[in-house]
């Protein structure tokens, strides 16, 4: 319904980029109103994943993680609701991240979920996305990482592979396990959508496409009662995560807990475990890194998520940029990083 749409105005974020001196190369595709983790695309498309053709790469995002994995952009500008940015990046081998909640300006930007949307850069390593969000106010910071308290979660979340790699990057940390919750906000999140799109979908609901569709569906359906229990457990989990995290500066768990997915997939059967692991930070509004991490199941790429505190985005990219050098030492390459 928006083809021949042409804004009036540039979105800020973008504008912001440009007057730093990054030339704009072109749209990319992704998951149809940002509302999906598979990029496969009604209107336009699947997204390719480039580096691994034949799997999924990841949404919704998706294209501004191919486009950089592909070597057509520097930077690619995502958002990220639920993992939009961190999800495409693991599944295409490269890193993105999700900065602190409101540190990006969002205007001009389509809302999915207003209080758990954010925008950030995907690039080819943390050093690029840092040098992106220098032009957002976070200052360039090296990190010292034997003098960072570090704790792991959610290792029991991933393939066998995949947490292999995560609990190396742990070791490297010397991160001490934390008994880190899961959320439970997917009423907030949904009802949030529902008052994005219930005037647009009274009126064009047959233009949706049926993903998407069945989706808006189900959140326009969602009861009262269940909107104000999500809101609670919002608040619960805030408060108990700040708790836990007392004593600790970062946190890493795994991105995805497993490697980028065959094509076909549905987004109706793997969205829950696809998210599991990276909506929290949403919820949340701190700041996390995605981070390939070495060769997992399929000899695809694990993805670490790096995780700090509101307003500690110069230390996650910081100590994101020092693992990097650190596992490159090691030894520890990209998967197809090369094609």
């Amino acid at each position: 319904m928006f083809r021949d749409h042409v804004p009036a105005e540039t979105a800020a974020a973008v504008r912001l980029l440009e007057d730093a001196g990054y030339a704009n190369v072109g749209k990319t595709n992704l998951h149809e109103f940002a509302y999906g983790i598979t990029s496969v695309n009604p209107h336009y498309g699947t997204v390719p994943n480039p580096r691994f053709p034949g799997r999924m790469a990841g949404g919704s995002s998706g294209g501004s993680a191919a486009a950089v994995a592909a070597g057509l952009a520097v930077v690619g500008l995502g958002s990220d609701s639920g993992g939009s940015i961190r999800i495409p990046a693991a599944c295409c081998g490269v890193a993105g991240f999700k900065p602190t909640f409101g540190l990006v300006p969002l205007e001009g930007c389509f809302p999915l979920a207003p209080s758990f949307d954010h925008a950030g850069p995907i690039a080819s390593s943390a050093g690029d996305c840092a040098a992106a969000m220098a032009v957002f106010g976070v200052p360039s910071r090296d990190a010292e990482l034997s003098g960072l308290r570090t704790g792991v979660a959610w290792l029991e979340h991933a393939d066998p592979l995949v947490r292999a790699r995560v609990s190396d990057v742990a070791g490297l940390l010397h991160a001490t396990p934390v008994d880190l919750p899961l959320p439970h906000v997917g009423a907030v999140f949904m009802r949030e959508v529902a008052g994005v799109h219930g005037e647009l979908f009274a009126e064009h609901a047959d233009e949706y496409g049926e993903n998407v569709r069945e989706k808006i569906e189900r959140c326009l359906a969602l009861p009262d009662e269940a909107y104000e229990r999500g809101l609670a457990a919002r608040a619960e989990y805030r408060e108990r995560c700040i708790e836990l995290m007392d004593g600790f500066d970062l946190l890493v768990t795994p991105t995805l807990g497993f490697v980028a997915p065959r094509l076909p997939v549905d987004d109706l059967v793997i969205r829950e475990a696809t998210v599991r692991l990276t909506l929290p930070f949403n919820a949340l509004g701190w700041p996390a890194l995605a981070l390939p991490c070495g060769a997992a199941e399929d000899g695809l790429p694990a993805s670490v998520q790096i995780v700090g505190k509101p307003g500690d985005d110069a230390l996650v990219l910081g100590a994101g940029a020092a693992l990097e050098s650190l596992l490159l030492a090691s030894g520890v390459t990209h998967p197809g990083a090369d094609a």
